[in-house]
């Protein structure tokens, strides 16, 4: 009965294992949770590998299990009517051929919640306390579904609709602090700096010279990544401004990198780069190329969609381009100037099904402007050259 929990989780994008669904599905026959509250506990413990998932298992739980939860009038009534549990009593053991699967057993308890209306002690049919009744506690039922124990003021469903985890996902787009965390992720420390103590290696050297103090010295470790960051402006990435003006605030603001440069274009980068779109000051690409190496990462951002002619066409955007060759080759330029260079598109990829993003990413690894994305790029930018 609750596959449709499961498949929900995984609509979500919780990557709930079979391993996992199964020690769920274990801990609920071993009789571990009693109602839906301890459910929603239980299930997030076993279900969600860190805090990011909890939003995702917050919205599959709520969806699911809406309208699962009694009135709490009738909550309070019935959890009354168990208050006092009766001693066992010698009567058989309940038939488990009454209920051959689980799911039969919740139907049924179901039922027994529509019709009862009174307290009930003793027998084999009502939720209740004592007698071989597979609902209610404190019976002699080989299997059920146990009623009753302490309960909390609100109920799992109305925690799990109030989405309190939402901010800790990881694939929403991104602030310019997660950013920050992600760029700072590739530096390259390298003993190239000035000459500093080395405060361990002085020691060592001086314990081995019998107490005569040697001093050791060594270079400090510096950043050696060079990051240039190209972004697309105007046109159909004007949704995109404020996003875009976060992540060269970050790259501009951690000032740890070996160098950092930022260039504009449209589109496509075509014979000319803008340092300053507003003053016009632009720079040719072919002088930009000659000072890229292999050392730098190249960072575009871009959504890539745009007119065929505009990206294959040697005279799709000519009038910026003296050699009037296609945006598509600038690209091949960049892509072998710098192999260590990747795409990020602030679009879904679920939009990604267009000539020119297909083309692009076929290029350079092509990743989206969220969290997780940010971080797989930066993982593919530290692989060495």
């Amino acid at each position: 009965m609750f596959h449709a929990f499961l498949y929900r989780l995984r609509a979500e994008g919780l990557p709930v294992g079979m391993g996992e669904w199964l020690s769920l599905l274990r801990a609920l026959q071993q009789g571990l949770v009693a109602d839906v509250d301890g459910f929603y506990r239980l299930g997030r413990a076993l279900l969600c590998r860190s805090e990011a998932d909890y939003d995702a298992f917050d919205i599959a739980f709520a969806d699911t299990f809406r309208g699962a939860d009694l009135d709490p009038a009738i909550r309070d009534k019935l959890e009354a009517w168990l208050a006092d549990a009766i001693a066992r009593s010698s009567e058989e053991l309940v038939d488990p051929s009454k209920f051959p699967t689980d799911e039969d057993l919740w139907k049924a308890f179901l039922e027994r919640l529509r019709e009862q209306t009174e307290r009930h002690d003793g027998g084999d049919h009502w939720i209740g306390t004592g007698g071989t009744s597979p609902f209610g506690h404190s019976g002699r039922a080989s299997r059920g579904i146990r009623v009753g124990g302490a309960g909390g003021n609100r109920s799992a469903i109305q925690v799990a609709s109030e989405r309190q985890w939402e901010g800790y996902r990881t694939d929403h787009t991104y602030e310019t602090r997660d950013l920050s965390v992600a760029l700072k992720l590739l530096r390259q420390l390298q003993r190239q700096g000035a000459w500093e103590l080395d405060l361990d290696g002085t020691i060592d050297a001086t314990c081995k010279n019998a107490g005569d103090i040697e001093l050791i010295e060594r270079r400090e470790r510096e950043n050696q990544v060079r990051l240039v960051l190209l972004m697309d402006a105007g046109g159909s990435m004007a949704p995109h401004a404020a996003r875009v003006e976060q992540l060269f605030t970050a790259a501009e603001e951690i000032g740890t990198f070996k160098s950092f440069d930022a260039w504009f274009f449209h589109n496509c980068p075509y014979g000319w780069l803008w340092k300053d779109d507003s003053t016009g000051e632009r720079h040719a690409t072919a002088e930009v190329l000659a000072d890229l190496s292999p050392r730098h990462r190249l960072i575009f951002v871009g959504d890539a969609s745009m007119a065929p002619y505009e990206l294959f066409s040697a005279t799709g955007y000519g009038f910026h381009d003296a050699e009037r060759a296609p945006g598509i080759e600038w690209l091949r330029r960049f892509r072998r100037r710098c192999p260590s260079s990747i795409w990020l598109n602030p679009d879904p990829r679920r939009w990604w099904d267009h000539p020119t993003v297909a083309a692009i990413g076929g290029l350079f690894p092509m990743f989206e402007l969220t969290v997780d994305g940010l971080r797989e790029a930066i993982g593919t930018l530290r692989t060495p050259v």
